[in-house]
């Protein structure tokens, strides 16, 4: 007869923890970023030549950028906490770990997006129809990844829409000759980066059947940056020429491409650490340019 410790059960191994990823830490400010500073360009585009931006606006922008970028994280993860639970480095995502239950991440939906119409209800009637008018986008853009290879341009035609929305709030409509190539230049740098981002979660993706641009395009990645890169360049040239822009802003726009061609030909696709350090460095194009609407404009 064997031992009354040895026939105890073994003790169970405690649950893997899985190291802090930058993403986990440094997801929601650079998100905000990149979803704010597209406002803040247009909103910069629309001042009247010789003042600043409407700083009033700015700060409301930046609040419902905070909250409508919360939002959809939210969306985002209700949506794939199945497929979150698979992948290493969101496996810990409330959701996903079961520290919350989908019906209370309802109720902190619905608190994100009534403080979102509230900041949203603050703007002109043409606004606020324009921004209502993104609501579809936020809700269904996590789905792209399975059934399309280019959910990166779906978010970027979400992530870009205060590119419409900040010229708007300041003068009453679009004039879509400015809008439109800056909202298109915003999308062509939501293709860069966030194809750069994929890459650092592609080898989980083929697992469990997501799709993105960094399996699309594989190693002709570098390829297509360049394209995208340089539709977004052309695309910022187009916005200002139709608005009178000055010389600080075309410098700051030969300082971006400058920027992209340092990022595109030093990025190693293979390892994620470097693509989470060019994915972050993206900001500074967005501030980049922001200065240079500034200074243009003075």
């Amino acid at each position: 007869r064997c031992s009354a410790a040895s026939c105890r059960p073994a003790p169970r191994p405690p649950a893997p923890r899985f190291p802090p990823h930058p993403t986990r830490e440094f997801c929601l400010p650079s998100g905000t970023w990149l979803l704010y500073l597209p406002c803040t360009w247009s909103i910069g585009l629309a001042a009247e030549p010789g003042c600043f931006p409407d700083w009033r606006m700015l700060s409301l922008f930046g609040i419902g950028a905070v909250l409508m970028r919360g939002a959809g994280c939210t969306i985002n993860d209700m949506w794939d906490r199945d497929y979150d639970r698979q992948v290493v480095r969101t496996a810990s995502r409330p959701l996903a770990a079961g520290d919350i239950s989908t019906s209370q991440s309802f109720v902190f939906l619905g608190g994100q997006l009534s403080l979102g119409l509230c900041m949203l209800l603050c703007l002109n009637y043409y606004s606020v129809v324009l921004g209502a008018a993104s609501l579809p986008l936020v809700i269904t853009y996590p789905l792209m990844k399975r059934i399309t290879y280019w959910p990166q341009l779906f978010l970027g035609i979400t992530f870009n829409w205060g590119a419409l929305l900040g010229w708007s709030a300041i003068k009453g409509s679009c004039e879509w000759s400015v809008c439109l190539p800056l909202y298109l230049a915003g999308v062509m740098w939501t293709l860069v980066y966030d194809t750069i981002y994929a890459h650092q979660d592609k080898a989980d993706d083929i697992i469990i059947g997501v799709k993105s641009t960094a399996l699309r395009f594989k190693e002709n990645t570098k390829k297509w940056l360049s394209g995208f890169s340089l539709a977004m360049l052309l695309s910022l040239c187009v916005a200002g020429i139709n608005c009178n822009q000055t010389f600080p802003y075309y410098a700051a726009v030969a300082a971006i491409g400058v920027h992209l061609v340092h990022q595109i030909y030093t990025l190693d696709i293979d390892k994620p650490e470097d693509c989470w350090k060019k994915f972050t460095s993206n900001r500074t194009v967005g501030v980049l340019l922001f200065i240079g609407i500034v200074l243009g404009n003075l």
